[in-house]
């Protein structure tokens, strides 16, 4: 059963809870690898790596099918691009861990799941990829379908994951047919946390932020025009930004949380409370990090 009310995450907060300063060049900044898409979905993890550029990442891997690899190299020029095997469905298949544990040795985070699209080959690729993993970790969308098979699948990284989940997901990780309000999404979070050793950071019509330890966060507002396509990926890759700019994971989440809320806020106030898509949320995001210094 949920306990203590989460606490209401507001510009005081993070100013008492800031984020270290970025170092001067890429290398001090951090090194994240993206490891998502597929033939038909490479935009989720180009809105995963742009929005962890504009978070303050300094380098980017974007690992992704080899059928996408090119287009993606060319979309975002500031990132190495990793041309991964795939199926005849053009998803990344499990051959491909080597290459990508490989990648994850020198990183700083790695991003897994943004972009999947067959339930059963990320299950496969993840358990390949993630047990020989041991820098920070987000698990995004299709990715913790990993951890709903495996629940101790991430227990060695002791603590270091965030796991970004909608309340269908969090639903399967915690074996129910659905959490539905945010009293269910609280205590299914808290449970996912606590049985993964992992923040996670749940998205309903309030976000909400659980440590393993038990403390909880709430993020209001952000608007009805972040539910469009895509926007969940650009959330994961601020949160994995910042997790490879050195930021623990709670910290990582709340504040990852908070920018994404209010830089659909901005975009609301320009264009509506509808229409703005999720490419335009990472360019926003400098500006939110410009008010709370």
């Amino acid at each position: 059963m949920t306990g203590a009310s989460p606490e209401v995450v507001t510009p005081a907060l993070l100013r008492a809870w800031p984020l270290s300063d970025p170092g001067a060049g890429k290398e001090s900044r951090g090194h994240l690898v993206v490891l998502g898409g597929s033939r038909t979905t490479p935009g989720a993890a180009q809105l995963a790596g742009e929005a962890a550029l504009r978070a303050g990442a300094g380098k980017l891997e974007l690992a992704t099918s080899a059928s996408a690899a090119a287009t993606l190299a060319v979309a975002v020029p500031e990132a190495r691009v990793l041309d991964l095997p795939e199926d005849e469905t053009g998803a990344v298949v499990p051959t491909a861990a080597d290459r990508v544990v490989a990648s994850a040795e020198d990183a700083d985070a790695l991003l897994v799941g943004p972009g999947f699209d067959d339930v059963d080959v990320a299950v496969a690729l993840l358990a390949a990829v993630l047990p020989r993993v041991s820098c920070p970790l987000v698990v995004d969308a299709l990715g913790t379908a990993y951890l709903t098979e495996e629940p101790d699948g991430v227990q060695h990284l002791d603590g270091r994951v965030v796991v970004t989940a909608n309340p269908v997901e969090l639903a399967k990780l915690t074996g129910q047919d659905e959490v539905d309000g945010e009293d269910e999404i609280l205590d299914a979070a808290l449970e996912v946390a606590r049985t993964r050793s992992a923040v996670v950071l749940a998205g309903a019509e309030q976000k909400l932020v659980v440590a393993p330890d038990g403390r909880s966060w709430v993020v209001q507002g952000g608007g009805v025009g972040l539910g469009v396509s895509g926007s969940g990926d650009v959330q994961a890759g601020i949160v994995a930004g910042l997790l490879a700019r050195g930021e623990e994971p709670a910290r990582a989440a709340v504040w990852g949380a908070y920018l994404h809320a209010r830089a659909g806020e901005r975009l609301a106030g320009e264009m509506g409370p509808l229409g703005y898509l999720a490419r335009e949320l990472p360019p926003a995001l400098p500006a939110v990090l410009n008010e709370l210094r």
